[in-house]
């Protein structure tokens, strides 16, 4: 006798109906026996059941091991018809009944009606188990990149009540104490404040303030002014507002009234706006620096803790800073609170908070306004209208928030000024406030914190990275220059990965170099030359995403071809060179001795 294939039916056997309702096929005949696909009845989802637990194969219904679930108690269930037995055809009522066609690729008509069945059971110890679900990669549920519930919620507005929003505000804390990331430490002394911002034990920015800081640390002052002298060949003015030097006002931060101009124009020039002699208002918007005098606008804007009043203005936003959800949480009472004639932006502080909070941050900014417009009315000469508050509760205003896990100070009366600062606007955080007491501790706060150590770090030219290379920062009258060495740096593999890796550390050294010495103004860094263009696109990408962090304003330029990169970088402060270092009177900063006894 010939062997049969596994998958060839026997001659006892009867005719089985083919699946989809085709003509049944005659056992024996060779024409009638159809060769199984490879492939087709195989693979993990071949005993998977369609309908109630039938059978995806006529053949598989005749084994009487599939069956309906008997635990779905569903009155809809399909009724099977028999088994075809030995011998007997089955009829073809029976067959479509038994047999439930798929779509198929063409099909102009829906698919046929199926009832639905119950939800399986889990799996028990008889053997039946749930079947695995299969995710597929990049679809609708997507992978390790799906978007965060987090994030989803970001976008809707954030809803609650005050207690709910203020307690959202006070962010994480662990045994009582608060989490965060970033730590402030202000240390007082006769000469002096120093404030250090650390994150973690890095430190990432420095403030100094000295008592005659009425002379260069004058930002953010608000003055009574008189016009000195208008240069049309300048755009500009210099303005009398009581300090040593004259301070500059530029054509772009004029503010008029067109019916004051005598000649109409699109734009009058300056001096058709601004006379010799005129009194102004007007407020500092960068510190005297060198020889150079501060500069000053016309635009007026006082600043609280959660938002900026414009006055007499039509100045209206909402920082971007802040989740669109939030925005649109504040944008809905700003519309119920903003005052007509002022205009107001909310600041990144305002994120959960109260309508309350806002309506009396801007109410004390109003009555603030009402009293330096009191004081300009009266005076007659130069005058200082406005004064920002101290350095520390300036740098708190500014920067203090549910990041930070704590105020160190370690002077009682700043401390109490701080404290009643923030009870006043976040009560929240006023038990973040702590005074440090140095005789009781047996060292000074900021040798405690190792801020004197990174601090002469900071104030040398040199840095070193953490492979070996180094930077090379020089301060010049017009610039300042980054050059970046390999140093120590020999690399593993090739030149060009060594010198990718290299300014890849960097490009994220440099920004925080920038930050912590505060150097403003243009910059140019040379970086070590690059052959293959796609890794300088990444080193310029990662030194733009190390800069993110930056609140300061800054623009960068891309690579050139000689591998320097230009950038510029608001200049706010002298910079901590400047603070804690004088010209040298022998060579007047130059840096050289020149032999004057070869002149002879």
């Amino acid at each position: 006798m010939s062997e049969m294939s596994p998958g060839a039916p026997t001659p006892e056997q009867p005719q089985t109906p083919v699946q989809g309702g085709g003509q049944a096929r005659t056992p024996g005949t060779p024409g009638g026996v159809k060769k199984r696909r490879r492939g087709k009845r195989g693979g993990r989802n071949r005993n998977k059941t369609r309908v109630d637990g039938a059978a995806s194969t006529p053949r598989a219904a005749t084994s009487g091991s599939a069956r309906p679930d008997s635990d779905a108690g569903s009155s809809q269930d399909i009724e099977l018809p028999d088994p075809p037995r030995e011998g007997k055809m089955a009829s073809p009522q029976a067959v479509e009944a038994a047999t439930v066609r798929k779509p198929q690729i063409g099909d102009t008509r829906p698919a046929p009606t199926v009832a639905v069945a119950a939800k399986p059971a889990p799996a028990t110890g008889d053997g039946e188990s749930k079947p695995k679900s299969r995710n597929r990669r990049g679809g609708k549920r997507g992978g390790r990149n799906r978007r965060k519930s987090s994030d989803r919620s970001s976008d809707n507005p954030v809803v609650g009540t005050d207690a709910e929003l203020i307690e959202r505000r006070r962010g994480k804390e662990r045994n009582g104490k608060a989490v965060g990331r970033y730590m402030m430490c202000v240390q007082v002394r006769e000469e002096f404040t120093q404030v250090a911002m650390l994150e973690g034990r890095s430190l990432i920015e420095h403030y100094v303030s000295r008592p005659a800081d009425d002379e260069t640390q004058i930002h953010g002052n608000i003055y009574l002014g008189r016009v000195q002298n208008v240069l049309p060949g300048m755009e500009a003015a210099f303005v009398d507002i009581g300090t040593q030097k004259n301070a500059v006002l530029y054509r772009g931060d004029v503010q008029f009234d067109k019916d004051d101009v005598v000649e109409q124009g699109p734009d009058p020039r300056i001096e058709q706006v601004l006379k010799s002699r005129q009194m102004i208002l007007c407020q500092v918007t960068k510190n005297p620096i060198a020889a150079k005098g501060g500069r000053l606008t016309q635009e007026v804007s006082l600043p609280g803790r959660f938002v900026v009043l414009i006055p007499d203005s039509r100045t209206y936003g909402i920082s971007k800073r802040l989740p669109e959800g939030e925005r649109r949480r504040l944008r809905g009472i700003l519309d119920r609170i903003k005052p007509e004639q002022h205009g107001i932006i909310v600041r990144t502080a305002a994120e959960n908070a109260t309508e309350h909070e806002l309506t009396t941050d801007l109410t004390r900014l109003i009555e603030q306004w009402n009293d330096i417009r009191a004081k300009a009315e009266k005076a007659t000469s130069p005058t200082l209208l406005y004064r920002e508050p101290p350095l520390a509760v300036r740098v708190i205003r500014e920067e203090f928030s549910s990041d930070y896990r704590g105020i160190v100070i370690d002077d009682a009366a700043l401390y109490e000024e701080v404290r009643d600062y923030i009870g006043a606007f976040n009560p929240e955080f006023a038990d973040r406030i702590e005074l440090y007491d140095a005789e009781k501790e047996g060292l000074p706060l900021f040798e405690q914190h190792r801020v004197h150590e990174q601090l002469r770090k900071a104030l040398d030219r040199k840095v070193w990275l953490p492979s070996g290379g180094s930077l090379i920062i020089e301060h010049t009258e017009a610039l300042t220059v980054i050059d970046v060495n390999t140093g120590k740096n020999v690399g593993k593999s090739n030149l060009e990965e060594t010198v990718f890796h290299n300014n890849l550390e960097a490009a994220d050294e440099i920004a925080r170099q920038l930050r912590l010495r505060d150097i403003g103004g243009i910059i140019v860094i040379d970086f070590i030359d690059m052959e293959i263009r796609d890794n300088r696109r990444k080193v310029l990408e990662a030194f733009k995403d190390a800069l993110s962090r930056d609140k300061t304003r800054t623009q960068v330029f891309e690579i050139s071809e000689l591998g320097l990169v230009e950038m510029t970088r608001k200049r706010i402060g002298e910079g901590l060179l400047t603070n804690f270092a004088d010209p040298c009177v022998t060579c007047e900063g130059r840096g050289v001795m020149i032999d004057l006894a070869m002149l002879d």
